[in-house]
Formats: structure tokens, C-alpha cells, sequence
């Protein structure tokens, strides 16, 4: 069997390796002209679902060095007030492991064949029952199975299932990382909470390694290379609806709304890294129609794109990786496999998104607070 996986974000990685660990042949196809070509890097929260899928992926040569660069946490998940006292709660405590996006790709991107700027310009199901994807540039390629992972602008969903389009929520934040100094120790009650100033909520989490990630693969694991990324502090402010940035850099935008904060939260701004910081905005992905079934299907934020205060995007990415691993080499022929994948991604898939809209409120600002 051959798999082509279109998009090289955390799902479809994961997918291709626990693939080819399986002895299934699986190439990733990537429009990017370059794996570095932007960056793709923040902390994220595993849960145990989300976690167990990426090591059931993962050669388990490998697994002593996802714990090492992992840690775990638990946040109160309070509310707080520009000046740091508490003014609410969020909801209970939450725990989890914490994991830095970047690292884990380029853990994830060991050993495979990842072809960059090839961007998807459609496929075509052949007689025999397979499948031909094409290319703005280079050649066609054959597979018995094609997998969307090419998020939320899919370029396969917009082909498999054409009515079902992202909708923008109207929500806007700016994020950005920095470097966890004993400057910030203070902020540490603030982490995995909310701060609620006029009209935006900041979030803050803590990106602590028990070791250094490139360090700890040269000791466990030689052939993998990891960024030489250090503890840091990842920082989002949630902005009005349909507020304007007038053309302000993301440290500009954040700071021009914290007038009379803190000046800890202030400083953390202040210090980021220009080069990571960007603007976002918060799309989500419902089915609107469950495509005929054949040799191609989706996975990720191609099919089910969730708000990030669900806290479940890459979770459920990852946990369709291992289920499309599992239903894949579970004996079944191929139809009867994506079958199986798809009914139970789809209810998950869709039950993670309906969770995510539902938490949003709790961070967007409220109208009469702008």
C-alpha cells in the first residue's frame, strides 16, 4: 500500500510515521517552499488521548526522548485583573503536558520523505481505484490512499467535500513567545489563566523542558535534530471582535491596550521575539456534508478546525494519526478501513469543535467591556 499525506503540520507527520513504522510506504507532500519556511511554533497542552496517540505513532526508540522534552503541568485557571489579583476562576484546575509545537515537528519530520512547494492543485480517482494527485509544480502521484492534513484552507477538502468551508468566528489575537527569565517569575499564578484588561483577555502559559530539546537528543537519540529551543513564556491577547490593528506590529497592538498594567505583563511583551509573533484569527471547520466514500479522506484541522480555547486541535489530530494507523493495518481492506476511520473521526471530530465554540465566550471580550 502507498499513502500520499498532503500537509506537513503535526497530524500528517505523525500519520506518516507510525505508517512507515507499520511497513506502509507514506510520502508527505508540503506547499511550503521550505520546512522552515515560516514559523510553526508554540507550546501546546497534550491530553492523555493526544499524548498516547503521538507515542503509539513514534518509533519507540524515540519515546524516552518525547518524555525528555515534555513537561507536565497543572494550572488553576483563574481570572485576573491587569494588576495581577485574582477577580474569578475560569473553571477547575486543569493538568496536562506540555509540549513546543516546533520542537515536535522537527522530531516528527525524522526519517521521512517530505517533498516541499508542492502545492495541491487537485487529484482524480482512476479506474482501478486509485488515486492521482497533481501539482503546480512536478509530476503526478499515484496512491492507493490520498489524506487531506493540509488544514484549515484545505486544498483536498475544498475537492472531497466542496460545501464544507471554514467560518470565521470574527475573533482576532496577536501571540508571541519569550524567554522564561527569573524576571517573570512572578507571573507564574498567571499561567494557564486569564487576564481581563479593557476590552482584551491576555492568556499565558509556560514552556519549561526538562532538557534542553537539542541537548537531550544528542544524549538519547543521535539521529534526531531538534532547534536549540529554550524555556519560554507563550503569550496571547484575545481582542475585541472586529477590532482594528491599524496597521500595528503584534508588540504594538498588545502594548497599546495594557496602558496601567502590570508591569511584569508589560515587560513579557516588550522582550518577545518580533520573528515569532504574529496575528491570528480563530476559523473553525464543521462538516456540512459527508463525502462518497473512496481512497481519499481528511485528518486534522482540514475537517474539523477547532478554536484554540478548546485546547483540543492537535489532540484530535493526533488521535486521528493513530486511528487511521490502526484502522489501516487492522486487516481490513482499504474501503473498509477508511470506513471505520471516518464514522468515528467525524462524530469526535465534530464533538471537539462543538466543545471549542462553547469555551470561546469565556475568552472573547465582552462588548460593553470595549
Amino acid at each position: 500500500m502507498r499513502v500520499s499525506v498532503i500537509g506537513a503540520g503535526l497530524g500528517g507527520l505523525c500519520l506518516a510515521q507510525g505508517l512507515r513504522g507499520a511497513g506502509i510506504e507514506a510520502d508527505v507532500y508540503e506547499r511550503d517552499p521550505a520546512i522552515t519556511a515560516r514559523f510553526q511554533g508554540y507550546r501546546l497542552v497534550l491530553n492523555p488521548v493526544g499524548f498516547d496517540a503521538l507515542r503509539g505513532c513514534l518509533p519507540s526508540r524515540w519515546h524516552a526522548l518525547l518524555d525528555e522534552i515534555v513537561s507536565d503541568t497543572r494550572v488553576e485557571r483563574l481570572v485576573l485583573d491587569p494588576q495581577l489579583n485574582k477577580i474569578g476562576e475560569l473553571g477547575s484546575a486543569r493538568s496536562g503536558i506540555v509540549v513546543d509545537r516546533h520542537v515536535l515537528r522537527h522530531l516528527l519530520l525524522t526519517g521521512l520523505p517530505v517533498h516541499t512547494g508542492a502545492a495541491l492543485t487537485g487529484y482524480d480517482v482512476l479506474a482501478g481505484g486509485k488515486v492521482e494527485a497533481r501539482f503546480a509544480h512536478g509530476d503526478p502521484v499515484t496512491a492507493d490512499l490520498l489524506v487531506g492534513a493540509d488544514g484549515v484552507g484545505s486544498a483536498v477538502r475544498s475537492v472531497l467535500s466542496p460545501r464544507t468551508t471554514p467560518t470565521d468566528t470574527g475573533v482576532r489575537f496577536v501571540i508571541g513567545r519569550t524567554t522564561l527569565t527569573e524576571q517573570f517569575a512572578g507571573l507564574s499564578r498567571a499561567y494557564g489563566s486569564k487576564i481581563a484588561g479593557d476590552g482584551v483577555s491576555l492568556l499565558l502559559g509556560a514552556m519549561r523542558f526538562r532538557t534542553p530539546p537539542k541537548e537531550a537528543a544528542e544524549k538519547l537519540a543521535p539521529e534526531v535534530t531538534l532547534p536549540d529551543t529554550r524555556d519560554y513564556v507563550r503569550w496571547a491577547m484575545i481582542l475585541p471582535p472586529n477590532g482594528s490593528l491599524a496597521d500595528l506590529t503584534p508588540q504594538e497592538a498588545a502594548l497599546s491596550r495594557m496602558d496601567g498594567w502590570h508591569p511584569d505583563p508589560r515587560a513579557l511583551i516588550e522582550q518577545s521575539d518580533p520573528d515569532n509573533s504574529t496575528l491570528l484569527s480563530i476559523r473553525v471547520v464543521e462538516l456540512r456534508e459527508r463525502w462518497a466514500p473512496g481512497p481519499v479522506t481528511l485528518l486534522g484541522d482540514a475537517i474539523h478546525a477547532t478554536s484554540p480555547t478548546g485546547g483540543n486541535g492537535a489532540n484530535t489530530a493526533l488521535r486521528d494519526a493513530d486511528l487511521l494507523r490502526s484502522c489501516l493495518i487492522g486487516g481490513k481492506d482499504l474501503a473498509g478501513a477508511v470506513d471505520d476511520y471516518e464514522r468515528q473521526m467525524i462524530e469526535y471530530g465534530a464533538e471537539a469543535v462543538r466543545h471549542s465554540l462553547a469555551a470561546l465566550p469565556a475568552f472573547v471580550p465582552k462588548p460593553e467591556q470595549v
